[in-house]
């Protein structure tokens, strides 16, 4: 469980619980989609191929501003490479 709650602090996770049902750890989280993406495979990894997980929308969210301007550098630079060709 350390570990995986761990993984999800370094996703920016809200963890919102943690609980057991009929002798599994489940944990309740909400993580922004982009960090979760690619998750499946981190949390074979994590668990030795046990763990599962499920994911819904639940809404919008501004995006932090350190990242926000990394994805609008990006997109600068996407479009400047588009008008050059």
């Amino acid at each position: 469980m350390g570990d995986i709650l761990g993984d999800l602090n370094t996703r920016r996770a809200r963890v919102l619980g943690m609980e057991t049902i009929r002798g599994k750890s489940v944990i309740t989280a909400e993580v922004p989609y982009a960090e979760i993406l690619r998750y499946a495979s981190d949390l074979r990894s994590l668990t030795q191929g046990r763990g599962i997980y499920s994911i819904e929308f639940l809404r919008y969210e501004p995006v932090p501003h350190h990242l926000a301007q990394g994805i609008i550098a990006a997109a600068q630079r996407e479009r400047k490479e588009e008008e050059e060709e």
